[in-house]
């Protein structure tokens, strides 16, 4: 498919996405500007990246540092706010942090001290979502990462406290297993609750990202601020997960 051909698709699947997100907001009594879109860009190259600026997309999102790394740099000349939401491993923060605006899967008090060491060597900010598993029951881990309910209030301490980095909110992935499976409006139902605390001690940190392509109706409707959504603007490509 050629260049232009590209951008039509993607201008196209980004209007079908901007039309659901907008009778979403209106079926729950929301403004539009409520809600942020950030496009999942992971397996697409930086030329889909540059295309969705064109397009005036300012958020995108990735999940895997050894992909993000090089496509950051090759974007750097673009208006764009880089978010990391996939599970990070503290060998891979110096590198996150050389790119990303905000990390949306904070979970464990190491991943803290050593984001905010990175972030305070290179004189960034860094904003954190505290990645909460709503299937690990009150302590414990989630199967795809996260901190338990539980664990939020002094996580978010630790962060709220740590140099070079700022504590935005709460950040979920509708669960695959455990009470909410299948459930996803109770579960980001169950996420704006989470966020509610944490707003009683950490007034600023009110961002509430979920909902990807497949639900992120159910999170507007739950009062999410960012929704997540990747193949639906760029399609699903053969043979990746």
């Amino acid at each position: 498919m050629d260049m232009t051909d590209r951008k039509d698709q993607l201008a196209a699947n980004l209007a079908k996405v901007e039309a659901r997100i907008a009778a979403a907001c209106a079926a729950a009594g929301r403004r539009r500007d409520e809600v942020t879109l950030i496009v999942v860009t992971k397996t697409y190259p930086a030329g889909d990246v540059r295309m969705l600026s064109e397009l005036d997309v300012r958020h995108v999102a990735e999940n895997r540092d050894q992909d993000a790394a090089p496509k950051a740099a090759e974007c750097t000349d673009l208006p764009l706010t880089w978010h990391f939401v996939g599970q990070l491993q503290t060998n891979k923060v110096r590198s996150v942090v050389g790119y990303a605006d905000l990390v949306q899967s904070v979970d464990r008090s190491k991943l803290v001290t050593a984001l905010s060491k990175e972030a305070v060597r290179v004189g960034r900010e860094v904003g954190c979502l505290l990645q909460v598993a709503l299937d690990a029951g009150e302590s414990g881990r989630g199967e795809r990462g996260g901190v338990a309910p539980g664990g939020i209030a002094e996580l978010a301490d630790l962060v709220a406290d740590a140099p070079g980095l700022r504590l935005d909110g709460l950040m979920t992935v509708a669960p695959l297993t455990g009470e909410y499976a299948g459930r996803q409006q109770a579960a980001f139902e169950r996420l704006m609750d989470l966020s509610t605390d944490l707003r009683r001690a950490h007034p600023a940190a009110n961002m509430v990202s979920a909902g990807m392509s497949a639900d992120l109706e159910q999170a507007v409707a739950a009062g999410a601020t960012h929704v997540r959504v990747g193949s639906a603007v760029l399609g699903v490509r053969a043979g990746l997960g």
